[in-house]
């Protein structure tokens, strides 16, 4: 039989509860996703990559002292995320979800408060559904019950799937009730609960999310390959009717382009779990794939093995100037151009310096050597073209010296040169400088 904490509804004295829920309820509407999480993208490590359904309590604490071990938290790692799989195939008498007593024999609070002893985070996974992606209970018309009872085992965190929907989707306001009722069912709970919806795209949730959630998938789901056409990804374009899975890098980099003017602190585009450290990617591909990943600020949730992780994953994992461009002051990143297999992508400093980062993408397949002029840099920002900056290779920690005008980088196939431009002349001297993304620190 399950433990008492997966087949009871939660207790709260009733005068507390009637008094709670009428604070929150005055509140609800004003405080939507309000609730001071991810002011920047979320950063941890999810189940499913590697484990999918092979979960259970040992795998996910081995996952969480692992991370610890690897020092990962210092480096902004936080949350050790259950994916699905994890509950009986049925509620209980009185409708609760029950978790799988033989995977979880100390209940969900106990694998909740172990790790919350590691310093972590701990997230859990349900589906605006009424069934979960693996065939498991969904929480549709069951958000009031589920997210007590996530907050009772005090989860942090909270991915939201989109499977088995019953074909409430088609129109944005449509998804937007769906998944608003799972919004405003956490914050009933009074307990701060990281809101990560996995609705893949579907219905442009960059125009309805950054109000229920703090963050949203924009795509389907990702596969660990550079780039290759596949029909269970069949969109090139964001807007999709069928967003899929099995959908590689370059396809979501893509689709991924246009959409980082939706984003801000608490509200992000969610490009999918990192591919860094599992098969298939070389090492360049993995690098661009992380840079990326930062550059446009998608949580970085890895998925790899985490407890056989290899020299070459943590190098990547843990490139402080890469992870920077996450939770520094860089605005969204965007593309400046796309030109055959050449892309050029740009992130500017929100702190007032001046300061530029570059990235050029090659995803041909031989390496190259290449010019990125200034007028591509600093487009519409004629001030700023006439400065020198200090460049940097935020892979290699290289001084590249200074340049104006325009900037010489090699770039490996399938690789990235990420440059930090460094403004010159000394502290009084700053170009006027026009602001495209909104800055932390003014939200």
């Amino acid at each position: 039989m399950p433990d008492t904490d997966s087949d009871r509804s939660p207790k709260v004295p009733k005068l507390i509860l009637r008094a709670l829920l009428a604070f929150t309820a005055l509140l609800q509407k004003a405080q939507a996703v309000d609730n001071g999480l991810a002011l920047t993208p979320q950063m941890g490590w999810n189940t499913w990559n590697t484990f999918a359904c092979d979960i259970n309590e040992g795998t996910i604490l081995g996952a969480a002292k692992a991370l610890k071990k690897l020092k990962l938290d210092e480096y902004g790692y936080h949350y050790i995320v259950m994916d699905d799989c994890w509950s009986l195939h049925s509620r209980n008498a009185t409708g609760y979800l029950q978790y799988d007593p033989s995977k979880f024999p100390n209940g969900i609070k106990h694998l909740a408060d172990e790790i919350h002893a590691l310093g972590l985070g701990f997230g859990m996974y349900s589906s605006a559904g009424k069934l979960t992606c693996g065939r498991y209970p969904g929480s549709l018309h069951f958000e009031d019950k589920d997210a007590a009872l996530f907050a009772e085992w005090e989860v942090d965190y909270l991915k939201y799937d989109n499977c088995f929907n019953e074909g409430q989707s088609g129109t944005p306001l449509i998804s937007f009730e769906r998944y608003r009722a799972m919004s405003e069912a956490l914050n009933k709970t009074g307990r701060p609960i990281l809101y990560s919806m996995c609705n893949w795209g579907e219905d442009s949730p960059w125009d309805w999310a950054p109000t229920i959630a703090n963050s949203w998938r924009m795509s389907g789901d990702i596969v660990n390959v550079f780039d290759r056409y596949d029909d269970r990804c069949p969109c090139t374009d964001y807007i999709c009717r069928l967003p899929g899975h099995h959908c590689s890098l370059m396809n979501i980099i893509n689709k991924a382009a246009p959409l980082g003017q939706k984003a801000h602190a608490g509200a992000w585009n969610d490009l999918d779990m990192l591919e860094v450290g599992r098969e298939n990617l070389d090492f360049e591909e993995q690098k661009l794939h992380f840079t990326l990943w930062a550059m446009v600020k998608s949580p970085l949730i890895m998925g790899h093995d985490i407890m056989h992780t290899s020299d070459q994953t943590l190098e990547i994992l843990t490139n402080k100037d890469i992870i920077d461009l996450s939770q520094g002051r860089w605005g969204v990143g965007f593309r400046s151009y796309k030109q055959a297999h050449l892309q050029l992508w740009l992130q500017d400093s929100t702190d007032g310096s001046g300061n530029m980062v570059v990235a050029l993408i090659n995803s041909g397949e031989v390496d190259g050597k290449f010019a990125i002029q200034f007028e591509d840099i600093f487009l519409d920002e004629w001030e700023r073209r006439k400065f020198g900056y200090q460049v940097t290779d935020l892979w290699t920690k290289e001084d590249l010296g200074t340049v104006k005008d325009k900037l010489l980088v090699g770039v490996k196939r399938h690789g990235v040169f990420v440059g930090k431009l460094t403004l010159t002349g000394g502290p009084g001297v700053r170009p006027k400088m026009k602001i495209f993304h909104a800055n932390v620190d003014e939200l």
